[in-house]
């Protein structure tokens, strides 16, 4: 009669319930595999095989026939090798098959029986709970899988380890998430000396959560302002560190026994590919994933092939990337914020006081680089010079992090107090108006705006949604005309 034993097979971010079948034949001894198995999931055969005799167990000499079911969805990975070792043992008598019904196992086998932590872990803990069921699995993932409220997780180092204790020979404590650590927000946004309008523009993006391009010549400052956009950011909710974490432990990013403690912020180098960017062959989440409730950093964005900056139109609205591969389709979130950084010209020096060598033909092509619904999707559009010498020798720090995180944080908190569930740059269009009331001059200010720069409509309600979160920076109930003219006045398109 066959066994069945609970498992689940890892589809980007999210995992699905599998269901292992194992049955014992009368037949020349061999280990066949069936179900849409990948090459990884055939070769557990031998990794079983060799696990089980390492353990102190006779493998069966006869032949074993394993169903991965259902058998129309690909299985990917190396979790499979536990759960099919142990649905084998429970074939042979060594296990009570109703030990194996309380449990969802997954894990990587060596040769020699011991478990191999893997990917995912987080995410298998969510099925393993929906289901009733203890999860399963290495003891270096057995705390990491915790973290999730409500999952039982036992963690175990070998074959033999996790046999013993479903033969309750054995007690293995549930895991337990070890204490996040302290966190350290970064860099200080106080060691920026100058730069007043990026410094503002900085606090806008992270209090409405609004994409920024930074334009200026080589050493303005723009990457040391990037990298402190994080550290103004609100701090991680328990709900969104977990999310984030999700993500990448499904990446195989993430180890540590702990959430995540701060906002991602991923800088990919520009040589990066479409996959690198959306998530690669096999379904693993890419940069745009990695940074979900975090930011996404492109340095020198005019230098990415255009490929991969075009694929970032549909995840900057929607917040979410949805990749289709051979392997299948799987939706991942990306709720980031995107920060661009570029020169002004292939020289760097155009509109600064180095003369540019660079002809008024080449300058058009390097603009042109960065696409006109690429630069309507950002809101903050900031032009930078060099700070003098005698500035940076002289002027005394700026506000720190932790004063404008303050800012900030009040700023998010006004919006939720209006009922929204995300920030103003992600509000839906059929709320906006409701939640950005606009005063007669400020609706006069839009509309003279708007024809004048003959703005799109996206790109006037973009003006509206940076206008809804100046407000929220001054605590005023009503959006008024100033407002309205310096969200214009942050859209300048690209350098002076």
């Amino acid at each position: 009669m066959a066994i069945t034993v609970s498992a689940a097979a890892l589809s980007g971010v999210d995992a699905m319930s599998i269901e292992i079948e194992v049955d014992l034949l009368r037949k020349l001894p061999s280990v066949c595999i069936v179900g849409l198995a990948a090459s990884a999931v055939k070769e557990a055969a031998e990794r079983v095989r060799s696990a089980i005799c390492s353990a102190g167990f006779d493998f069966p000499r006869m032949r074993v026939v394993v169903n991965l079911a259902p058998a129309h969805v690909r299985k990917e990975g190396t979790a499979f090798d536990l759960p099919i070792a142990l649905g084998i043992l429970a074939a042979a008598g060594v296990i009570p098959e109703e030990a194996l019904q309380r449990v969802l196992p997954a894990g990587e086998l060596s040769l020699g029986g011991r478990l191999r932590p893997i990917r995912g872990a987080l995410s298998f803990a969510e099925v393993a709970r929906a289901k009733g069921q203890s999860l399963l699995l290495p003891a270096e993932c057995a705390a990491h899988a915790s973290m999730l409220p409500g999952a039982e997780v036992i963690g175990v180092t070998s074959l033999g380890e996790a046999v013993s204790w479903l033969r309750g020979e054995i007690e293995v404590l549930a895991a337990r998430p070890s204490r996040p650590p302290s966190q350290d927000f970064g860099p200080d946004l106080a060691d920026v000396r100058g730069q007043a309008s990026a410094r503002r523009a900085l606090e806008i993006a992270a209090a409405g959560g609004h994409h920024l391009l930074l334009t200026g010549p080589p050493g303005c400052g723009k990457s040391m302002l990037a990298q402190r956009l994080p550290t103004i950011l609100p701090p991680l909710t328990f709900h969104e560190a977990l999310e984030t974490t999700r993500v990448h432990s499904a990446a195989g990013l993430f180890d540590q026994p702990s959430l995540i403690p701060h906002r991602p912020f991923r800088a990919p180098h520009h040589s990066v590919s479409v996959a690198g960017m959306v998530g690669s062959r096999d379904l693993r989440p890419g940069e745009l994933g990695l940074a979900h409730n975090g930011v996404l950093f492109l340095d020198e964005a005019p230098e990415f092939p255009r490929s991969v900056l075009e694929v970032l139109r549909q995840p900057l609205e929607d917040g979410v990337v949805r990749v289709t591969r051979a392997a299948g389709s799987v939706t991942w979130p990306a709720a980031i914020t995107l920060v661009l950084a570029a020169n002004p010209c292939p020289c760097g020096y155009r509109g600064s006081r180095r003369p540019c060598t660079c002809p008024d033909s080449t300058v058009d092509r390097y603009r042109r680089r960065l696409s006109g619904p690429i630069l309507d999707r950002i809101d903050l559009q900031v032009t930078l010079q060099p700070v003098p010498a005698k500035m940076l020798l002289t002027e005394d720090e700026g506000e720190s992090s932790a004063a404008v995180r303050e800012r900030v944080c009040a700023a998010r908190s006004r919006q939720h107090a209006r009922g929204q569930h995300s920030p103003n740059s992600r509000l839906p269009a059929t709320s906006l108006m409701s939640q950005a009331e606009l005063s007669g001059e400020a609706i006069s200010a839009l509309v003279s705006g708007a024809e004048s720069a003959d703005l799109s409509s996206r790109s006037a309600s973009r003006v509206v949604r940076v206008a809804r979160t100046i407000a929220d920076l001054d605590a005023a109930h009503r959006v008024e005309a100033h407002h309205v003219h310096e969200a214009f006045g942050l859209r300048v398109a690209g350098p002076a």
